[in-house]
């Protein structure tokens, strides 16, 4: 629990993977904004003020005490050559104890979809859990219809679990989801998803 107090950065090939800060306001509002209907299928409906400095800076603060409490890790993506934004990857509801677990969560502006950032960065958020952490299970959902979220997840080492019903409001609907987990200590061999 020790190391959940300093601000983590994870350095990936191409990435560093940061808390967010303030002066990130205006390169993630309009990543948001102009990835708006790529994105729109995948996610919750965004409340009217989604994309407003107060909602970021409420965002910042959430991301810092979460942090801090060790309950979650909400990390931007930025690309190092350029420090150009690209997307976020949130590691959240950690929970402790018998469980060591959390649940993996993201999303990667449009532009720069399909070109290996999110596996990279999935690759090292899971590494940090299981060696930084001591996390032993995470989990991921997503829409069953999503392929390249899927498709990134049996890429990195998650398997297939099975289906929640009504498991998300996304696009304003209950939505079924299929359950991805990657192990630290995984012995289940290749699993299929139905």
């Amino acid at each position: 629990m020790l190391g959940l107090r300093r601000r983590v950065r994870i350095e990936t090939e191409r990435m560093t993977l940061r808390l967010p800060q303030h002066g990130d306001f205006r390169d993630w509002s309009a990543l948001r904004d102009d990835s708006a209907d790529f994105l729109a299928p995948w996610e919750p409906v965004w409340s009217h003020d989604h994309l407003s400095r107060k909602a970021f800076t409420n965002r910042i603060y959430w991301a810092q005490r979460a942090q801090a409490q060790g309950t979650a890790l909400p990390l931007l993506m930025v690309r190092r050559e350029d420090q150009c934004l690209l997307g976020a990857i949130t590691l959240d509801n950690i929970r402790r104890g018998p469980v060591q677990a959390g649940t993996l969560g993201y999303w990667i502006g449009q532009p720069f979809a399909r070109q290996g950032y999110m596996r990279e960065a999935i690759l090292a958020v899971v590494h940090h859990a299981f060696t930084m952490m001591d996390l032993s299970r995470i989990e991921a959902a997503c829409l069953p219809e999503n392929a390249p979220s899927r498709g990134v997840l049996e890429k990195t080492g998650f398997k297939y679990e099975g289906v929640a019903q009504a498991y998300l409001q996304i696009a304003g609907r209950w939505r079924n989801h299929v359950l991805y987990a990657n192990l630290r200590a995984d012995r289940r061999g290749r699993t299929d998803a139905g």
